[in-house]
């Protein structure tokens, strides 16, 4: 196989894999390749990794060392990523009666989750969360791809027990758009009790969902790890989580004007 070949193969390997730690003598044996030759062609791909944007690939030194990919993202494709979603949400066809906002397209579309899953991999990539957890539906696609990217599995807490769940634990909350009591349940089984979790979720008004699912985690003795949001509305100002991190922030929704405020946060500056 040429150099170029393997270095290309090494890239897909270590992307479809991300944070796994891979040795030299893994792909001395795949590639039937010196170490020395394998050592230069890992060389090569972290610098074509790195000129991407996207990430970086990680040598650690040590006889459990290696290679591995880290995704990130560079404040250039993070502003990308936010612009282009802010352009979406202003759009005046999006807005629907009583000033709500349709996303479905959006929180839907492969494309964009990917830059938004992007965006909070490299925010909470030295977490060290264990799990991503999410409550259905919405949030579902960016919380599943931000667990991909950290190669950690998805736990997605139900507004209704199923029997497929097994032994579940349910609390009752009420959402920050609302007064009205609602209920979630999360199956014991979801992850071992003392691990970590990251919180993804599509959108939030009052907080009321985020903190129904930090109150339901510990439950069943899983710390969060640390809380992203996709859209946050600005109102109301006093919500019920104060420590979380959005992509961008939702203002006034005019719906006579067709107008929508909506502005990136720009966390790198």
């Amino acid at each position: 196989m040429k150099r170029s070949h393997r270095v290309g193969a090494i890239c897909q390997i270590l992307a479809e894999s991300p944070h796994r730690i891979f040795n030299l003598r893994y792909f001395c044996d795949r590639f039937s390749a010196a170490k020395s030759s394998i050592s230069e062609d890992i060389a090569a791909a972290a610098l074509a990794v790195g000129s991407t944007g996207y990430g970086y690939i990680e040598t650690l030194p040590g006889a459990s060392g290696g290679v591995r990919y880290v995704p990130d993202i560079s404040p250039e494709k993070a502003e990308e990523v936010q612009d282009e979603l802010c352009r979406l949400l202003r759009e005046e066809n999006r807005i629907l009666g009583g000033g709500f906002l349709y996303t479905s397209d959006i929180m839907y579309n492969p494309a964009i989750v990917k830059g938004m899953a992007r965006i909070f991999a490299g925010r909470f990539k030295s977490s060290g969360a264990d799990h991503v957890a999410t409550i259905e539906t919405k949030g579902i696609p960016v919380a599943f791809m931000t667990a991909q990217l950290l190669n950690i599995p998805l736990i997605v807490v139900r507004r209704e027990t199923k029997i497929s769940e097994g032994a579940t634990v349910s609390i009752n909350y009420f959402p920050g758009s609302s007064e009205r009591l609602q209920k979630m349940s999360i199956s014991k089984r979801a992850a071992a009790p003392g691990s970590k979790a990251l919180i993804i979720d599509d959108f939030m008004r009052g907080g009321g969902s985020i903190k129904g699912i930090a109150e339901i985690l510990s439950e069943v003795d899983i710390q969060v790890a640390g809380v992203g949001v996709a859209i946050v509305n600005i109102e109301p100002e006093d919500k019920k989580v104060s420590d979380y991190f959005p992509i961008v922030r939702l203002g006034n929704v005019d719906e006579m004007k067709k107008t929508v405020e909506v502005t990136a946060n720009r966390y790198w500056e």
